[in-house]
């Protein structure tokens, strides 16, 4: 009888404990960089176009004047550019992911830039915005700190981010729809592990309370959150205050934002 030779099966990081620190970081930075060619593609077909609404509404939120500066950060392909752009704001993408900012079609300023870190002087922006990136960052509160480092005192943000609905019926229509039929729809548009990513990477979210807390240390207040189509997503605003932001700690490199 011939042998049969078996390869060892190749081993899938996102099929077991989610990473933190720097190991997120370089996993969301090359996952980001590899979907970002059909990205947006991705994301009409598993929201059913909901999210082009979702960022209209995320814009709409910031009710700052014409001519404001606001940053994106972990803009990703533009999406949000695009509509803060049309309201007449004066737009800046950063995003970590190279590859994100090669398929950026908006002709926006945009900046290869940690949100650690962010190239900005303090006070500098109006308001900024995020789209589906908070539970990509690898230190959420450092970041936050940072957007309350260059938002001015009255300025505005506005993050929209995934949820789960309320209502039983419906939250068991979008687990299933969440997590399995997107990481299949995934697969066949793009790569299967980063869609697979995406419905573990909720374990990331704090708690409404404890996201309202890191808001509020962060320097803003009138933190509100409101529920999306259904409560599938999730709009939190805040406004900035002049009190001081808390000294953040030395941290690794964050990772970047989106997802979306």
């Amino acid at each position: 009888m011939t042998a049969v030779s078996q390869t060892a099966p190749t081993r899938d990081p996102l099929a077991e404990e989610l990473p933190t620190g720097a190991a997120k970081t370089q996993m969301v930075r090359s996952m980001f960089d590899t979907i970002a060619p059909r990205y947006d593609l991705v994301n009409r077909l598993m929201t059913f176009g909901l999210d082009r609404w979702w960022r209209r509404r995320t814009v709409a939120a910031l009710r700052l004047a014409r001519s404001s500066v606001v940053i994106d950060v972990a803009c990703g392909t533009g999406d949000l550019l695009g509509v803060l752009g049309r309201q007449e704001y004066r737009p800046i993408g950063l995003d970590l992911s190279a590859g994100m900012l090669a398929a950026n079609r908006s002709g926006c300023p945009l900046v290869q830039a940690d949100a650690l870190a962010l190239p900005l002087a303090t006070g500098s922006a109006d308001g900024a915005v995020c789209g589906f990136a908070l539970r990509n960052f690898s230190d959420l509160e450092g970041t936050l700190c940072e957007l309350g480092r260059v938002v001015r005192p009255g300025g505005r943000i506005s993050l929209l981010e995934v949820a789960t609905p309320t209502n039983p019926l419906f939250r068991l229509g979008h687990r299933l729809w969440f997590q399995r039929a997107v990481p299949l729809l995934g697969g066949l548009l793009s790569d299967r592990n980063a869609y697979r990513y995406l419905p573990k990477s909720t374990a990331y979210l704090p708690s409404p309370d404890a996201l309202r807390q890191l808001l509020v240390r962060a320097g803003f207040s009138t933190v509100g959150q409101r529920p999306l189509s259904g409560g599938v997503s999730q709009l939190i605003t805040a406004t900035r205050t002049g009190l001081p932001v808390v000294a953040t700690r030395t941290v690794a490199p964050s990772g970047r934002g989106k997802e979306r």
